[in-house]
């Protein structure tokens, strides 16, 4: 996708910039509309770095986007090396911020993934290799013996991440506030309670533990409850391909709209903030109008 360069912003970047459509019809799978609303005070010079751009790939193809800051600043956009998601740098003085991302994602059919296997790692393209490895917040190589106890024994495939991720809704409990931004998936498994990001690290962890691929998924996604927030959950390299398992059962992952990828929480934060800066608002919305 061809990349915004830097702008000097007045208020809006584009009236709806439109993304890159190939392969698949553009009618096919059902659209999305994105209204992403992010607010702070700060009380000082601040730099921030947000991931909240819709990917355009990987499942799902974006129709057209736009986005608008107040008060005016010079922005910069640019696209992960290594993946496919997009950053938002920008540096702001004292005063309120708000930035606006909106945009139409159409969410392309799932592939049927039924037989998916596990690959042998000798068979693990290049890329893949580093999603078995433990990560800050996921420590596979602490909690190895104890997924060999709860899953060894399980098919391999598609059936073995299945019976992870029903293990998870079941014997850990969603609570806000329950877990910090230092907790941990070995911390999730002692306590057995967390939010929805807590669910993805612990879901990760017990695949690498068993030599099976997997990372983070952040995006937007829709809930039965407000508030809206950004959505986390997890995916296991199965049959050749990225398959998506969210452990919260609070959205169906085949509505998740990809913001990021990454290892563990520290690749996929939606706002990274250097300076004096307090969130006064986040409202992620997300609706399907068709």
């Amino acid at each position: 996708m061809p990349l915004l360069p830097d702008i000097p912003l007045h208020r809006t970047t584009a009236p709806c910039r439109p993304g890159v459509v190939t392969g698949q019809d553009a009618s096919a799978g059902k659209r999305f509309d994105i209204d992403c609303e992010l607010a702070y005070d700060l009380t000082g010079d601040c730099d921030f770095v947000f991931q909240i751009h819709a990917v355009d790939g990987i499942g799902q193809r974006l129709i057209c986007e736009s986005l608008e800051v107040d008060p005016p600043v010079s922005i910069h956009i640019y696209e992960c090396p290594t993946a496919h998601h997009r950053f938002l740098r920008l540096h702001a003085g004292s005063g309120p911020l708000t930035v606006r991302y909106r945009a139409q994602v159409r969410r392309l059919p799932e592939p049927d993934v039924s037989d998916a296997a596990e690959s042998p790692i000798a068979e693990l393209p290049d890329s893949i290799l580093h999603n078995l490895m433990p990560t800050r917040y996921c420590e596979s190589d602490l909690l190895s013996r104890t997924a060999q106890k709860l899953f060894g024994d399980h098919p391999p495939g598609l059936a073995r991440v299945q019976a992870i991720s029903n293990w998870l809704f079941d014997n850990v409990d969603y609570q806000v506030g329950t877990t910090v931004s230092t907790t941990t998936a070995r911390d999730v498994f002692l306590q057995r309670v967390g939010v929805c990001r807590d669910f993805a690290h612990l879901g990760i962890t017990f695949c690498r533990a068993l030599n099976i691929p997997a990372r983070l998924v952040v995006g937007y996604a829709r809930f039965e409850a407000p508030p809206p927030d950004f959505h986390a959950v997890f995916e296991a390299w199965l049959g050749g391909r990225w398959v998506l398992f969210d452990a919260t059962r609070m959205s169906p992952v085949a509505e998740l709209i990809r913001v990021a990828m990454g290892r563990d929480a520290k690749d996929v934060a939606f706002a990274t903030i250097f300076g004096p800066a307090t969130m006064t608002r986040i409202n992620p919305c997300i609706h399907a109008p068709e």
